[in-house]
């Protein structure tokens, strides 16, 4: 078999920068550094590039039409999500990309949103796939119909779909349950686990991991059967609330989706606080002044920017690229504590600002719709 010719993003990857500005200074385009074009000339060389892929496509599109369908969200998970997507397709001036938002409020929406970008006829989808049996019959029409969809967040898992960008579930999980026995050192007791909706794949990986952990390092821990608050706040604070009047036995509680406000709210009014061992997910304003606190000890950081520009670049890879092969990338999490949250606050900041920089200057900080 012939060597897989190098691509932009091959480039872009050795280099550690964005598309768009390999694109430019392989073009001699304006908006490049001597010394930054030079670096890409000489890496092209060393990679054995050729722009054949990028030309072919350029000759027979002029628009890249790409639908994102996703959660509204209750925190700003989505937002950051969306933003990374956004960034990443500003980032290549390769295509005039067109990006469709078809942003829904909660579950059932999906399957709606899809309809509305295979009516619309867009070129490729990247989704959220909250249900993913429902989906399933929606993603296999896109793909007899050659429109690649690529899963963030969370799998469907038989259905056709093309790639995944998601965190790593089970190492999530996994971190979150040796961190929980760790900080209860020793203690006896039950841990309550709150979830999305066990038929979401990301969620139901994540109390899998966590509790086969728990019991596996901290037997003396007793994993109790996890709340589906189907992300609304007031069946998270209700259920919550009612557990906690009904289990005093309980010493941890560990929030594997972005409702972990209310999870607390419950908790204080219950009278839990100080004492109870809270581990969350994500990073968001509102959490902030907890993990100050020490209300909530710890939070598992899903990097939602990272996961949008990591579908983006892998839906434009199928796109320009045409290829057929499945693909699938696990992040690794970041675990956000007391002692590091200014750090991850300034980071998150920087990165914010980093779509309004230059985009060659952006590059070179860089170290790694409603539907109708």
């Amino acid at each position: 078999m012939g060597k897989v010719p190098a691509t932009l993003l091959d480039i872009a990857k050795a280099l550690g920068t964005s598309i768009g500005t390999v694109h430019r200074a392989l073009h001699n385009n304006p908006g490049v550094s001597p010394k930054t074009k030079a670096r890409v000339l000489e890496m092209a060389r060393t990679l054995g590039y050729r722009p054949n892929l990028a030309a072919r496509f350029l000759s027979s599109k002029r628009t890249l039409r790409i639908s994102v369908n996703t959660l509204q969200g209750s925190t700003s998970f989505w937002d950051e999500v969306r933003a990374g997507i956004r960034a990443e397709a500003e980032s290549n001036p390769m295509e005039s990309v067109q990006l469709e938002f078809r942003t829904y409020p909660q579950l059932g929406g999906e399957q709606e949103a899809f309809r509305s970008a295979l009516r619309k006829k867009v070129d490729g989808i990247i989704i959220f796939p909250g249900n993913p049996e429902g989906l399933q019959p929606w993603i296999q029409r896109a793909s007899r119909s050659h429109i690649p969809v690529v899963c963030v967040a969370t799998d469907a898992p038989q259905s056709g779909r093309q790639g995944i960008v998601a965190i790593d579930t089970l190492v999530s999980g996994s971190i979150a349950a040796d961190l929980m026995g760790r900080f209860l050192g020793g203690k006896q007791g039950a841990i309550a686990i709150t979830v999305f909706d066990l038929a979401i794949t990301e969620h139901a990986e994540k109390a899998s991991a966590f509790e086969y952990t728990l019991k596996s390092l901290y037997p003396k821990l007793q994993v109790l059967k996890p709340i589906e608050d189907h992300g609304t706040h007031a069946e998270a604070y209700s259920k919550c609330r009612a557990l906690f009047q009904e289990r005093k036995d309980i010493v941890g509680v560990y929030v594997t989706t972005e409702d972990s406000i209310p999870v607390v709210k419950a908790a204080r009014d219950s009278k839990l606080l100080p004492g109870l061992t809270i581990i969350t997910t994500d990073l968001f304003p509102a959490l902030v002044p907890h993990i100050r606190s020490g209300a909530v000890a710890s939070t598992i950081y899903q990097r939602p920017r990272a996961q949008g520009e990591l579908a983006y670049r892998m839906l434009h890879k199928f796109l320009v690229e045409r290829s057929e092969s499945p693909d699938q990338v696990a992040l690794a999490p970041h675990l956000v504590m007391r002692g590091n949250l200014d750090f991850f606050l300034k980071r998150m900041s920087q990165e914010a600002s980093k779509e309004r920089m230059p985009l060659d200057e952006a590059a070179g900080n860089e170290m790694a719709t409603d539907f109708v």
